[in-house]
């Protein structure tokens, strides 16, 4: 009888897992509380769920920061880690965000297949760009090769999706037409889906880590950050992913354009 060769079984690090299971669940408590909130007799109800689905997700956006950087501080990361965690953000951050927003603003669009195809995109996008991240990650390293992002990470492009929910709830608290802003958000949804397969390229803040050194003026910006998330914690959210989405457009922009003059030999550039 022939010997049956299993392949060997890979190697899981306990600690960097742990977050990224904490990644999913939080991302699975989400989608059960955004339920909830559908099934809710009233806006008032359905209202509190959502937020509390806002906060599930953000929660699932630190434990996505931390399990990687984890792993590279104890020098666990790996190919298991790396599709544990990609399984973890369709749920999070693809599943999650496409319905929390296509229940309260998509489906409320004119006409409702506007709505459908904003959502179907967003979920599409967030699935094959977390492929081609791993497909990416898994090529052997170039010498002089960035760390840095290609296209929207898909938890920056939640982030922008899901703290705009959160400043729309924190708006109908305080009686404001949410009318207009409703089209607002759709456009905002399908631009980060086209970013997340784009080819700008993103700042992966990989280097940055607890021995890393600042400036005074780093030092002064990040404390007028952190007192501003805790002044207005229902708009700060928005500007920053806001900040970091338009910071790529803008260094490609910026790249472009000097390359264009090289190029060319432009003596006004």
């Amino acid at each position: 009888m022939k010997k049956i060769i299993l392949p060997d079984e890979p190697q899981i690090p306990i600690l960097p897992n742990l977050f990224t299971a904490g990644n999913l669940l939080c991302g699975f408590f989400a989608i059960l509380v955004i339920f909830k909130g559908i099934n809710s007799p009233d806006w008032v109800a359905a209202k509190d769920c959502y937020r509390t689905a806002t906060y599930l997700i953000f929660a699932s956006c630190v434990f996505d920061l931390l399990d990687g950087r984890v792993a590279r501080m104890s020098g666990q990361d790996g190919p298991f880690g790396r599709e544990f965690d990609s399984l973890a953000d369709i749920v999070s951050f693809g599943i999650a965000p496409a319905l929390l927003v296509a229940k309260a603003v998509l489906f409320e669009l004119t006409p409702p297949e506007l709505g459908w195809g904003i959502g179907i995109l967003y979920l599409l996008c967030a699935a094959m760009r977390l492929a081609r991240f791993n497909c990416m990650a898994s090529q052997p390293k170039k010498e002089g090769q960035s760390s840095d992002f290609v296209g929207l990470p898909v938890p920056m492009a939640a982030g922008a999706v899901v703290s705009t929910m959160y400043l729309m709830i924190y708006l109908t608290d305080k009686s404001v037409d949410l009318g207009p802003l409703k089209y607002i958000v759709a456009v905002a949804m399908a631009g980060v889906s086209i970013l997340m397969m784009s080819r700008v390229v993103y700042p992966s803040f990989k280097h940055v880590n607890f021995r890393t050194k600042g400036t005074a003026v780093a030092i002064v910006l990040t404390a007028l950050f952190i007192v501003s998330m805790v002044m207005y914690p229902w708009v700060m959210p928005t500007v920053v992913f806001c900040i970091y989405i338009f910071y790529g457009l803008v260094r490609r922009w910026i790249d472009s354009k000097w390359r264009k003059c090289i190029e060319h030999d432009d003596q006004d550039c």
